[in-house]
């Protein structure tokens, strides 16, 4: 690779990919920026690091949040059941 710097614009899934196609080789290193800015969900990212170093995944976080709803949720159905 050159000496210059470049920037590339991709998203985190392309990065790869971009890089082979401009001839970086695996054991290349480099340095990737991420911008904050561009976030859809500010906080995400933050949050994510959380949950991961809490050794949970995203099927672990649809399940507690299901369970903490589930009783309020059985409540509401034996009350229109009772009606």
């Amino acid at each position: 690779m050159s000496s210059r710097i470049e920037v590339i614009e991709s998203i985190a899934g392309e990065v790869a990919t971009e890089l082979n196609r401009r001839g970086v080789s695996a054991d290349e290193r480099v340095t990737i920026l991420i911008d904050p800015a561009q976030e859809l969900i500010p906080g995400r990212r933050e949050s994510r690091v959380r949950v991961i170093a809490a050794g949970l995944n995203d099927a672990d976080i649809a399940n507690n949040a299901l369970n903490e709803d589930r009783p309020r949720h059985q409540h509401l159905g034996q009350r229109r059941a009772k009606s």
